[in-house]
């Protein structure tokens, strides 16, 4: 009997170490690595998904190659969405993502901003005088070699036979945040950056769309990581895909991509 009651009781004490242990677990926030340009409606739908009940989520957002990088490295993140497909193919050939949960979630535009006062005008077409248009100033573009906004830019404007011509006079930003920092300072005349960009500062404004055929279509996947052991994880990525989200991101101009019926 004495023997029974030891065993009751040690099960007793692993079952309810276990019971807190899972409802403190449950307790933490999702975390989310997510592109810079997400950042207002990211929070947004957050926000609508806490007040229903579901929870913290914290976020993380920078250029998507510096998170992926950190994701790569061990940074603990439950989700990763990505402005561009290449760094998310990248942490899943590296097995850092959850491939069976990918979804290509949203999609966006490429736009050619100034600051809100300027006078410049410009129809985005081939061989498009920018070049004449920035004149010894400087144009405001993430990192044209790792950023997916600076990637994009570069490719259009490759494809529009400009690039040569405005090589040298581009001032590289970490992330497309801080290239439009750039340009709603009056730091940089022009900027490229995505137009869900340009609606959230009024310090600027959009001269001209880019054609969508100048460069690759600009698609945010999203997953979950491997490392992430949030429970809830899966919940929020789900309801990213719902409804509620794709109200909030349609109206901050996002393409949605991603249907959760």
């Amino acid at each position: 009997m004495k023997t029974t009651a030891l065993a009751l009781s040690a099960l007793l004490a692993v079952t309810a170490t276990s019971l807190v242990a899972t409802a403190v677990h449950a307790e933490e926030p999702v975390t989310v690595f997510a592109a810079a340009s997400l950042k207002e409606s990211a929070e947004q739908a957050a926000a609508v998904w806490k007040a229903a009940g579901g929870g913290e989520v914290t976020f993380s957002f920078a250029g998507s190659s510096a998170l992926a990088k950190q994701i790569e490295e061990g940074a603990p993140a439950d989700i990763f969405i990505s402005a561009d497909l290449k760094w998310m193919e990248h942490l899943d050939k590296a097995g850092r993502v959850r491939g069976d949960t990918r979804v290509n979630l949203l999609g966006n535009r490429i736009v050619l901003v100034a600051p809100k006062d300027s006078a410049v005008t410009a129809t985005i077409a081939q061989d498009f005088p920018l070049s004449d248009l920035l004149g010894d100033e400087r144009l405001a573009m993430a990192n044209v070699d790792a950023v997916p906004a600076g990637t994009y830019g570069k490719a259009a404007l490759q494809n529009l036979n400009v690039w040569d011509s405005v090589q040298d006079k581009v001032a590289q930003a970490e992330n497309v945040r801080a290239a439009l920092l750039l340009v709603s300072r009056g730091e940089a005349p022009l900027g490229i950056v995505y137009e869900t960009d340009a609606k959230v500062d009024p310090g600027v404004k959009i001269i001209d769309r880019f054609p969508e055929a100048s460069h690759p279509a600009i698609i945010y996947p999203a997953a979950l990581t491997t490392d992430g052991k949030n429970p809830r994880a899966a919940k929020f990525l789900a309801y990213l895909q719902g409804a509620d989200a794709h109200a909030i991101f349609t109206a901050a101009g996002f393409t949605v991509l991603a249907k959760n019926n």
